[in-house]
């Protein structure tokens, strides 16, 4: 049996930890500066706990700006709790890591975008693409054979 590494869920964990990090700090002191969130994420999680009008108006994804006005930051190792305006009116949201998509901080151009499964086979066969271009393309030729007596004196 191979055993082989995972680097997917090892970058996916890392990413997500730094998230919780990120938003641990917040809880603690508020957003430092100009530092503001865009976190797209998979409302069909089943971990997702959003109001039902927000899962009608949005049955795949929702991006949720968290910048301005925000309440009740709770920041556990699964997710995160937040209570947002819409339209003047606040939700509570809890969104798992798992079920975030993107993560983004305009204010210094960092972004996170975590790959499905989709995007996973399609960037192996990308790989496997261009491994078979690169067979292609290099040059088959056969080995030289070397006479050392051409070097002697």
């Amino acid at each position: 049996m191979s055993r082989t590494i995972d680097y997917g869920n090892l970058m996916h964990r890392a990413m997500r930890s730094l998230i919780q990090e990120v938003l641990e700090d917040v809880q603690k002191n508020g957003l430092p500066g100009e530092h503001h969130f865009f976190i797209t994420f998979d409302t069909q999680h089943p971990d997702v706990d959003i109001a039902d009008w927000l899962a009608d108006r949005y049955p795949g994804e929702m991006t949720v700006v968290m910048q301005h006005w925000y309440d009740n930051l709770e920041v556990t190792d699964e997710g995160f709790g937040i209570t947002l305006n819409f339209g003047d009116s606040p939700e509570p949201l809890y969104i798992p890591y798992d079920s975030i998509k993107t993560f983004v901080d305009p204010s210094v151009e960092f972004g996170l975008r975590f790959e499905t499964q989709d995007d996973e086979d399609e960037i192996e066969e990308i790989l496997e693409e261009s491994e078979l271009e690169a067979e292609e393309e290099a040059p088959q030729k056969d080995a030289d054979v070397v006479s050392l007596d051409s070097f002697r004196k």
